[in-house]
């Protein structure tokens, strides 16, 4: 996994809190938004759509990386992830993580943060979801 840089993770930080901006989360108020980096390079971010059946919400994680399979990328190096307070920055869903547990190494960093202040919280997709069978495959 190639390391990626404090000011590479600042960004990815700056760029998911943009990307919250566009949240629609009217029933929620929760605005969420997400940066994924790519092993060339590319960032694509997502935000959290909710639905009024909110079962067919679609968070701001998996919104990044389905767009990012979606145009042929399946390399992923860093996730900045950005809602919440600054007390208490937002993480991944358990759906979220079971998504990044398929498409990301087990040592891959993501970065919460609230959508103010200069807090965060520092996982691997590991730590989110230990002992998943699919880590395997990157052994």
């Amino acid at each position: 996994m190639p390391e990626v840089s404090i000011e590479k993770l600042g960004e990815l930080i700056c760029v998911a809190r943009k990307a919250a901006r566009n949240s629609y989360s009217p029933y929620s108020s929760y605005p969420v938004g997400a940066a994924m980096l790519t092993s060339d390079g590319k960032i694509f971010t997502g935000c959290n759509v909710e639905n009024a059946s909110y079962g067919l919400t679609n968070c701001a994680e998996r919104t990044a990386v389905f767009k990012a399979v979606s145009e042929g990328k399946r390399k992923f190096i860093a996730l900045a992830i950005v809602g919440g307070s600054a007390e208490n920055p937002a993480t991944p869903c358990g759906a979220c993580r079971q998504v990044l547990t398929e498409f990301c190494s087990p040592d891959m960093p993501v970065i919460c943060s609230g959508l103010e202040g200069d807090k965060t919280l520092e996982f691997t997709v590991g730590e989110l979801l230990p002992h998943s069978f699919l880590f395997e495959k990157y052994q």
